[in-house]
């Protein structure tokens, strides 16, 4: 008999002898609050030239396993899970590998907080199973630290990787092959350590992906390191994880009722043109967006087809589309808002209409104070999102009325409104909270500030080319998140990165505190941007 196998039956038969001596409890005392303690491994951990299947982990109390399958981490990456037994308590872990090992690999396993007792659910954190394929452990490593690009809240469960750079790698390695080298945050983890790393030079990627460890940006988010990183190296590295801006691309129309269809898409379907044909005859359509999906309509005026062809087009985007039609009701007009009961001083009085306008009576138009006197004001409409916005000076304690007169609109079927009046009113100014912000020490303009709220939705915001002087007023009382991006292409907005283009997201710069705006509240807040 081999001389380890003869050792571990040793080892097991006299581990089993001194759990019959335990038998029975103890009650009383105080709580358990230690972790299990590895009291041996075969082979034992940090061997060298390994070359078996299966390893046995021996604990010295009973241990259960939980999450197993979220907070297990193998680098490298293997394409076949191994197998851990039992599921069931146990003093005896059993790892058997499925995968075909590298040759003069280090592997780590770590278990994360996977292993714990099973009498009081103690952990034994970030416990780690290494092993070599050849003849020494490889003992480098790297500091990351994980940030979102744009919210303040970090993605739990984010894969950290590195990939080696040799004559096989390019840019497309990291959608079609794991890396070298992984490890995970797990879910709560905000720098992480990727150890045993042998010496050379990597790409650093972070993944918010599905679990395969590969980049889909349809889905994943990524963080990288645009220049290649060299190890050794005691550099904390940072990635910032964001979500590719995708390509235009339409899907497959259907039908959505008698006068209209749905068209999904991906990326941004601003500029896109459609073409709706019967035949040869062109369909007159006017597309706008499907509200919280993904997705536009597209209007088209009243017809007999049993099919349509739909053309889309949009930068080196071009397809067309066949769409069967069937007889269905057409959607019919109908006004509504968003505001019932209170306006709020720093919100847009706004219509919403279920088919898109097209005709304006402005005469028809009226907004009348609580005295009834008229009240000038301007509109506007947004014709992609369907909403017609009433711009006037909104006065603390006031109550008005907007009043639309038969025919004041016209939609794209030539319907009009009957007779539409809305009540609105407005809360005093001491209901609000009015906080200035003071920007010191900016890199350049312009800059965009906003205020979130604790679901990271923005709630307020402003622009400044030149000002370092900021007002938000009349803000809802509320606990707000505060930051400030560098719009470097100025267009007003905040832009993700792009891996292919070696390009890294709009720099974002979060106010350390939550700030508390409270009821008839003033505050003058300093926000140095010195330091990202």
């Amino acid at each position: 008999m081999p001389k380890s196998i003869f050792t571990l039956l040793c080892f097991l038969f006299v581990l089993a002898m001194a759990g019959c001596a335990k038998r029975g409890s103890i009650t009383g005392g105080s709580k358990d609050t230690l972790a299990p303690v590895l009291k041996a491994s075969f082979p034992k951990n940090f061997a060298t030239n390994f070359n078996g299947k299966e390893i046995k982990l021996v604990f010295d109390e009973y241990v259960k396993l939980k999450n197993i399958n979220k907070q297990l981490i193998i680098s490298p990456p293997m394409k076949n899970q191994p197998e851990i037994l039992p599921q069931t308590s146990t003093k005896i872990l059993t790892v058997k590998i499925k995968d075909t090992l590298q040759p003069n690999t280090t592997y780590s396993f770590n278990f994360g907080q996977s292993i714990e007792d099973n009498n009081e659910g103690n952990p034994l954190s970030q416990f780690k199973y290494i092993f070599s394929t050849g003849a020494f452990i490889d003992s480098l490593k790297i500091n990351v630290k994980v940030k979102d690009a744009l919210e303040k809240k970090v993605d739990n469960f984010v894969s950290v990787m590195l990939y080696e750079i040799n004559e096989k790698f390019n840019d497309s390695t990291i959608y079609k092959e794991t890396p070298r080298y992984i490890t995970n945050t797990l879910d709560s983890l905000k720098i992480v350590t990727i150890d045993n790393i042998k010496a050379g030079k990597y790409l650093l990627v972070a993944l918010k992906d599905n679990g395969n460890n590969k980049f889909n940006p349809k889905s994943d988010k990524i963080g990288f390191q645009k220049q290649y990183i060299s190890i050794p190296n005691d550099t904390i590295f940072e990635v910032e994880l964001f979500k590719e801006k995708l390509p235009f691309k339409a899907i497959k129309p259907t039908q959505g009722s008698g006068n209209k269809l749905i068209m999904a898409y991906e990326g941004d379907p601003k500029s896109m043109r459609v073409t709706v044909k019967n035949g040869s005859e062109i369909i007159p359509t006017i597309i706008t967006k499907f509200q919280k999906k993904d997705s536009v309509q597209v209007w088209l005026k009243p017809l007999k087809a049993d099919s349509l062809q739909v053309f889309v087009e949009k930068d080196t985007f071009k397809k067309d589309f066949m769409v069967k039609i069937k007889k269905q009701k057409a959607d019919t007009l109908s006004i509504s808002t968003d505001f019932n009961g209170t306006l709020p001083l720093r919100e847009r009085f706004a219509l919403s209409s279920s088919a898109p306008l097209v005709k304006f009576d402005k005469s028809k138009f009226s907004v009348f104070n609580k005295d009834s006197i008229a009240i000038p004001f301007e509109t506007e409409y947004d014709d992609f999102q369907q909403k017609l916005y009433f711009n006037f000076q909104k006065e603390p304690l006031e109550k008005y009325k907007i009043q639309l007169m038969p025919g004041a609109l016209t939609d794209f079927y030539e319907k009009s409104n009957d007779t539409l009046t809305f009540r609105i009113s407005t809360k005093n100014a001491s209901d609000y909270g009015n906080l200035k912000v003071v920007l010191e020490n900016v890199k350049r303009y312009p800059v965009i500030v906003e205020l979130t709220n604790k679901d990271g939705k923005v709630k307020a915001t402003e622009y400044t080319e030149s000002s370092p002087t900021i007002e938000f007023l009349a803000l809802e009382p509320d606990k707000y998140a505060l930051r400030i991006i560098y719009d470097d292409n100025k267009n007003k907005v905040w832009d993700t990165g792009s891996f292919m283009e070696k390009r890294q997201s709009e720099e974002v710069i979060y106010f350390p505190k939550e700030i508390d705006v409270r009821t008839n509240w003033d505050v003058e807040q300093p926000f140095s941007l010195g330091a990202k």
